[in-house]
């Protein structure tokens, strides 16, 4: 079975950065599309950035302009640099793969039941 482990989070200041990684293993890596993932306390999991085998990406609207996703294919990794982040960003954040429909239809739907299995996230928390 893949394992997914995330790691990067911690505490940060509105309007600082952070660097989430997900280290996936599995020799298909590079074929797979990937989505990082969030949950907010008592709100549902939500998919915030996606990436594509073939390399587009696109994100949900509340993290426009500020999140950027990307992947190295050659560490069977996945990225997810965090800029001027807000409270709101305050969350557990997962990778995992991602349904292909997502990447165009996924936004603000919950995500939960996308996958049987989930790491175990890293958690984020944003101070005002």
């Amino acid at each position: 079975q893949v394992q997914l482990v995330e790691s990067g989070g911690g505490l940060v200041q509105a309007g600082g950065s952070l660097r989430l990684s997900c280290a996936a293993s599995g020799s298909t890596f590079s074929t797979k599309d990937m989505g990082w993932y969030r949950q907010a306390p008592g709100k549902q999991r939500e998919l915030v950035a996606a990436i594509i085998s073939a390399g587009s990406r696109n994100y949900a609207e509340s993290v426009k302009g500020r999140f950027t996703i990307s992947r190295d294919n050659a560490k069977n990794t996945v990225y997810l640099q965090m800029n001027s982040l807000k409270p709101e960003d305050t969350a557990v954040y997962y990778c995992n793969f991602l349904p292909l429909a997502a990447f165009f239809t996924g936004w603000g739907k919950s995500a939960q039941s996308w996958f049987d299995y989930w790491g175990q996230g890293t958690q984020v928390t944003v101070s005002s």
